[in-house]
């Protein structure tokens, strides 16, 4: 089982259109509404893929009535921790050509007894998991510390932590030694305060990150590829992907993917490449089934083309 942590979930509304343009009316193609927050989308795909998960997450107000609503009509297993504030509504723009637009909310600010709630939350209906996924911002009223707190009590319980999540907050965590933690190209370049134009220029920030206490590392670096850096060796793996339609989610689809898979080694990097290709080839935020996964379109070699240039560099 997989138990996902979402400290600040969302109801997310996608919208395709012909083209965004500011200040006028745009009558969209498309639209649909879904359970939205990092954690929620790895439950979501881990759902998809057969898979038990419980998703753990604040949830208050009507929006958060809703996402729970439409979690257990995807038939996941929600733990809700009652919060005052409002769950946020978050807003996603797709044009044709794939291009994203995104508002989201701030999301409601947890008190001190709310937080403690949804650590004793999660410490309480966690035992027994394969994996923790701690996943995403954290709301208002959580220090950046948080996430270390959960990380360390839940290796107090004997559970391993994968972690997604950037800033302070991730640099927080790394001394508490999280067994996997997934940056995407800007993350990781904030994470070791300096660009990366090149794929070495990943792989060396993934070893920093490895030196500051995590122990493997899934670096998602978009159309390029994903790279896994661990104390079994370095890995590059990529997929072929004929349209891109939306990646809002593929990220958490990958992260998924890759703990389903073990959470560790080539063939985990492997299912994570599948499950991110597949992603983005669909809709919204909708998560890959195993119908929609081409495992024999990734390819996963130890030959990291160190001096490849990143398409979309990282700063």
């Amino acid at each position: 089982m997989i138990v996902t942590v979402t400290p600040n979930p969302s109801l997310d509304r996608t919208y395709e259109v012909p083209a965004l343009d500011r200040g006028e009316v745009i009558r969209a193609t498309t639209d649909r509404m879904d359970p939205g927050g990092k954690g929620v989308n790895v439950s979501r795909a881990v759902a998809s893929a057969g898979h038990r998960t419980l998703a753990v997450m604040p949830l208050g107000g009507a929006p958060g009535a809703l996402v729970a609503e439409l979690l257990g009509a995807d038939g996941i297993e929600v733990a809700p921790v009652p919060v005052v504030g409002h769950t946020r509504s978050n807003i996603s723009v797709v044009e044709p050509d794939g291009t994203l637009t995104k508002i989201n909310a701030p999301g409601p600010e947890l008190t001190g007894a709310e937080a403690e709630s949804l650590l004793g939350t999660v410490r309480a209906r966690s035992a027994g998991a394969d994996w923790i996924a701690c996943c995403g911002s954290l709301p208002r009223g959580l220090a950046p510390e948080w996430y270390a707190e959960l990380v360390a009590r839940a290796h107090g319980a004997g559970a391993r932590i994968a972690l997604d999540t950037s800033g302070p907050s991730l640099l927080a965590a790394l001394r508490e030694r999280p067994e996997v933690v997934k940056p995407n190209a800007e993350e990781l370049a904030r994470a070791v305060g300096r660009p990366l134009t090149t794929v070495g220029d990943a792989v060396k920030a993934a070893q920093e990150l490895r030196d500051a206490g995590a122990r493997t590392v899934l670096a998602s670096l978009g159309a390029d590829g994903q790279l896994l850096v661990g104390a079994s060796g370095t890995y590059f793996a990529g997929a072929r992907v004929s349209v891109v339609r939306s990646n809002v989610g593929a990220g958490d689809a990958s992260l998924a993917g890759f703990l389903a898979a073990g959470g560790e080694g080539p063939d985990a990097l492997a299912a994570a490449v599948a499950h991110g290709a597949a992603a983005v080839q669909l809709p919204g935020s909708v998560m890959p089934t195993p119908a929609d996964l081409d495992p024999a379109a990734v390819t996963v070699t130890t030959e990291i083309p160190l001096d490849r240039a990143l398409t979309e560099p990282a700063s």
